[in-house]
């Protein structure tokens, strides 16, 4: 996946700059509010944390606060940058715990490159923090950085470069050993690369079993033997005494190749010198030691491992860090010791050898992804990441003596770790991934928008979609280089001679299905002229799988084409659109909010089981709310008695929960209705499901959130066609426009495994 120079800049900068923020976790919009949280209410906690320090936990943000902190001297591969370009980096380090664990994070830039000054300033301000990752720092003085730290202070701290990386790589390394039929005290290890992280995944391999003889460990001057001169105490560590060899003697017979160092550092004959079943663990990035495709070509019988996400078996930290604080902060550990490490390595193994989500499956469109060569290491997306790594990770903390706050209840715990992981974002990621595996050919109809034309860039570039542009091909090669939009792809002008026979033959096929609705040939003819009724056409004969339009035009004036065209599916008496709302408490299903101006209660009802067994295809259970100004009868008129008969068609399906009439803000608040209508199917678990009574009610709503709560969306999403289209709303942002396309490819995805089954 290619992004520019200019793309990474616009997303750092646009909006609020940055890419993290602080928000309150308490009411404040009342006096009473303000003086709860500062003067004179703040003076109560203060008073118990007085009594007792430990109270901090209580009454503070502290045991869910972690610092990320670097002093920009090892900025990724970019070496030493200095604190302030360091900040990037360190945002986007806490973004990835908010996002995976639901970590707070503050990151702390320090202009400090002195060891002791640099221990001084993060031990003054360690009180603020629940834990401390320390991060970007080189090699050898993080190695002291963090051993005084750790020494010093009573909360996690880990130098994630080091041990991140140490601790998903040696899960890899467990599984891989065992397809491979090998014993880890009997392999030979060759390392290639000699820094904080390299160093770390060593230790860790040899805590594993790795027998420190086995490892041969090379920097840039060589293999590391004992005639080196100024070898700092860790190079030592692993120094042989014996005469230098180059790495491809090394190589021959080797068991195991890490690399973390650069690209393209060993070749094809290396990889073919090395023992049977041989297994290759090239982290550099974003060039590994040898390019996947040829230590693959290479042989057939390696177990491959990269730090890329297009590739199988990538080995990336975020497997690990926010799932390891999360299991630390919880018990209150007062440091993170190797047994933690060790624990969490084998969780993240034995994970990869449980059966695989249904949807992760659907997320890389797999029938059954099952451990194996190309699977010794859950997927990042793996929503039992949190649930397996935290609390085995807690229970060690808690066996070796360094919890404060042991868990008692473990189920109560699994719950509340399931319920901080949420949906949200992970929904865009797996639908986004799902697609990747098996991109379709989308039409944009209005390829001549810089939006449209920006979006089918990206779907293309992130191996989303296949695009094909209509229109004016001489403006959107223009628009191409005008906006430095490189890339290949099918453009067509339906307009021009050379698609006359195309033209004619889609003509035919609108004609045989509107000839009895008055229109004539010759009109079919002239609206293929037309890119929405051409790009239908291209979907209903299968030159294309899916279309994107609406962008610039009225939803109706966009949607016609396609009826016309394309239709309905069997056994559907009418569409509608449905959008998908992203909320911190997980997606909500809203329809109708684009089509059905005020459909009667079957109707109603043919709606809602279109929503569902959409909603179904992701992998959520539907609870269905039919919405009102009334609850259960409480108010008579013509929507509460729609909604209240719809419930009785609904009924039927035994296997839906359902309910209704009911007002918005009781279907959103169990609380509420177990107080005033326990006897509901919504008392149990609150609705993500939201039925509208007419469409007024729908698009004002989901509107209303869009820009009030600023919510990602995805939608519309049109439901009842019998093949893939899409109906943008108009002024769709870029991002909005690709989650589409990515809703399109998954449908189109769905629609061809159903034709080949």
């Amino acid at each position: 996946m290619k992004t520019s120079k200019q793309e990474a800049l616009d997303y750092h900068s646009q909006g609020r700059k940055g890419k993290i923020e602080v928000i309150p976790s308490k009411p404040t919009s009342t006096q009473r509010d303000l003086s709860l949280a500062y003067s004179p209410g703040v003076a109560e906690p203060c008073l118990e944390i007085f009594k007792n320090p430990e109270d901090v936990y209580e009454y503070t943000a502290k045991g869910n606060l972690v610092a990320v902190i670097s002093n920009g001297t090892a900025v990724l591969g970019l070496g030493d940058l200095g604190p302030e370009a360091s900040k990037p980096v360190m945002e986007g380090k806490g973004l990835l715990f908010k996002i995976f664990a639901d970590i707070d994070v503050f990151d702390i830039e320090v202009d400090e490159t002195d060891v002791d000054a640099f221990v001084r300033t993060v031990k003054a301000i360690a009180p603020t923090f629940g834990g401390i990752n320390l991060e970007d720092l080189k090699a050898p003085e993080a190695f002291e950085i963090e051993k005084r730290l750790k020494a010093e202070l009573n909360i996690p701290i880990m130098h994630d470069d080091q041990h991140g990386t140490a601790i998903i790589s040696s899960a890899a390394l467990l599984n891989a050993l065992e397809i491979a039929e090998k014993k880890i005290e009997k392999v030979k290890v060759i390392v290639n690369g000699a820094g904080a992280s390299a160093i770390s995944c060593a230790k860790l391999y040899m805590s594993l079993g790795v027998k420190k003889n086995n490892i041969y460990m090379f920097d840039s001057k060589g293999l590391i033997t004992t005639k080196r001169e100024n070898l700092d105490e860790h190079k030592q560590l692993f120094a042989r005494n014996e005469a230098e060899i180059t790495l491809m003697d090394a190589m021959k017979g080797a068991d195991v190749f890490l690399g973390l160092s650069k690209g393209n550092v060993i070749s094809q004959k290396m990889v073919k010198a090395m023992a049977n079943n041989p297994i290759v663990f090239a982290l550099a990035n974003p060039d590994p030691e040898i390019p996947y495709a040829d230590a693959i070509a290479a042989r057939k019988d390696i177990i491959m491992a990269t730090g890329r996400s297009d590739h199988p078996n990538q080995v990336n930290n975020v497997l690990g860090f926010p799932f390891i604080f999360r299991g630390a902060l919880d018990v209150r550990a007062t440091c993170i010791n190797e047994e933690m490490k060790l624990a969490a390595v084998k969780a993240i193994a034995e994970l990869a050898k449980e059966t695989v989500p249904e949807e992760v499956n659907e997320a890389y469109s797999e029938r059954n992804l099952s451990f194996g060569r190309e699977l010794i290491i859950p997927k990042p997306i793996d929503p039992r990441l949190i649930s397996r790594i935290a609390p085995a990770v807690a229970k060690a903390a808690m066996d070796s003596g360094v919890a404060k706050a042991p868990i008692k209840d473990w189920e109560k715990y699994d719950l509340e770790l399931k319920k901080r992981l949420g949906l949200d974002n992970k929904l865009i990621k797996n639908i986004t991934q799902r697609a990747k595996k098996n991109p379709k050919k989308v039409v944009f109809a209005e390829a001549d928008n810089y939006k449209i034309l920006k979006a089918a860039y990206l779907a293309q570039d992130e191996g989303i979609a296949i695009p094909i542009l209509l229109g004016n091909k001489e403006r959107i090669h223009d628009m191409m280089k005008a906006y430095k939009l490189h890339f290949d792809c099918k453009v067509i002008d339906p307009r021009e001679q050379s698609e006359k026979a195309r033209r004619s033959k889609y003509a035919k096929i609108l004609f045989d299905k509107r000839k009895r609705r008055g229109l004539t040939l010759f009109e079919a003819e002239k609206l293929m002229h037309e890119r929405n009724y051409f790009g239908s056409a291209m979907v209903e004969t299968e030159d294309a799988d899916a279309l994107i339009s609406g962008l610039t035009r009225n939803y109706s004036t966009a949607i016609k084409p396609a009826l016309q065209v394309i239709g309905v599916e069997e056994g559907v008496s009418r569409i509608a659109g449905m959008y998908i709302m992203i909320t911190k408490d997980g997606p909500f299903f809203f329809a109708d909010t684009t089509v059905n101006v005020n459909p009667c209660a079957e109707e109603i009802a043919d709606i809602t089981k279109l929503v569902v067994r959409e909603v179904r295809k992701l992998n959520i259970e539907p609870r269905v709310a039919l919405l009102s100004y009334s609850n259960f009868g409480s108010n008579e008129g013509d929507d509460a008695v729609k909604m209240r008969n719809a419930l009785k068609y609904l009924q039927k399906d035994k296997n839906l929960i359902v309910d209704g009439e009911i007002q918005a803000n009781f279907a959103l608040n169990t609380e509420l209705v177990n107080d005033f209508f326990n006897f509901s199917e919504l008392a149990k678990k609150s609705a993500n499901t939201l039925i509208f009574p007419n469409l007024s009610s729908g698009n004002i709503s989901y509107k209303l959130i869009q820009e009030m709560a600023q919510v990602e969306s995805i939608g519309p999403v049109l439901l009842g066609m019998k093949k893939p289209v899409h109906v943008l709303q108009i002024g769709s942002s870029v991002r909005e426009i690709l989650n589409m396309v990515s809703i399109a490819v998954t449908d189109a995805q769905g629609k061809a495994f159903k034709c080949v089954e």
